[in-house]
């Protein structure tokens, strides 16, 4: 059912979100748009669940003094691996008497998931938010856990972290894969270009970088060009709209505050609205 007041109504909204792909299409489809559901990206346990085996292990036997959760993803992960190997209970019994800072929202999500929070919220929800939160600890010599997300390395915050001195273990629980249907994507940007798409939504990093890997494969740059003009580009947050300016692309809709599906569906009806 429409929402009463609805602000999509008869606009199309093209969604390359995975991970909660129905729940942003329905968020949207309620409000009176249309969606094209596009996903970029598929993510997937780590292909060896061994090294974050072991490290949940060390984490449950010798738990650090401060851990950093980059991703609600990440927690997610982690905590489907421990149940599979008996040690949901353990890894939730230490996460509780951890220090946890939050790069942003998802991953405090994520722990109020299991009846914890957060002890410290990240400047921002970027890596730099988060190296501002750490300057005000005194992490020489402390042990410090880091959850990365994707096959990214995050090498900025691990050398800062190893600059201050800590002791620093890193877990990385899942990966992305762009093993998607590329005709897909084409398609997208030829239905933009030709102005039948009011909005582009972007909810993840891997997201832009496919979109990119795409044009520069199949030589769209053009497309891409003409796409931009005809449709409006929304990004959930900092992060994510950082990585689009990276790409030369201007972002036109981010919420205010928080990162969110739910207040990004608002700030587009709200931008569309006022245009």
């Amino acid at each position: 059912m429409q929402e009463a007041g609805s602000s999509l109504a008869g606009k199309s909204v093209a969604v390359p979100e995975n991970r909660q792909l129905l729940l942003l299409s329905e968020m949207l489809s309620k409000r009176g748009a249309q969606v094209i559901a596009v996903p970029l990206v598929m993510i997937y346990d780590a292909p060896d669940p061994q090294p974050v085996l072991a490290w949940l292990k060390s984490f449950i036997a010798q738990p650090p003094d401060l851990l950093i959760l980059l991703t609600g993803e990440g927690l997610r992960r982690l905590l489907k691996l421990a149940r599979k190997n008996g040690l949901e209970d353990d890894f939730i019994a230490a996460l509780a008497h951890v220090s946890k800072l939050c790069r942003g929202p998802k991953p405090n999500k994520a722990l109020r998931e299991i009846d914890l929070n957060r002890d410290i919220d990240a400047d921002s929800p970027t890596t730099d938010g988060v190296i501002a939160s750490l300057e005000k600890l005194e992490i020489q010599s402390r042990r410090v856990a880091v959850q990365l997300y994707g096959e990214e390395p995050n090498h900025k915050l691990i050398d800062y972290l190893n600059s201050r001195g800590a002791e620093v273990s890193t877990v990385a629980p899942y990966v992305y894969s762009n093993r998607l249907d590329e005709e897909k994507v084409v398609e997208l940007l030829e239905n933009m270009a030709a102005g039948s798409v009011d909005v582009i939504a972007f909810t993840s990093k891997p997201q832009v970088k496919r979109l990119i890997q795409v044009v520069q494969d199949r030589k769209l740059e053009e497309i891409l060009q003409k796409a931009l003009q005809k449709s409006v580009v929304a990004a959930v947050g900092p992060v994510v709209a950082e990585t689009l300016k990276e790409q030369g692309i201007k972002v036109d809709i981010m919420p205010e505050r928080t990162f969110f599906m739910k207040p990004m569906v608002t700030a587009i009806g709200r931008y569309l609205e006022a245009h």
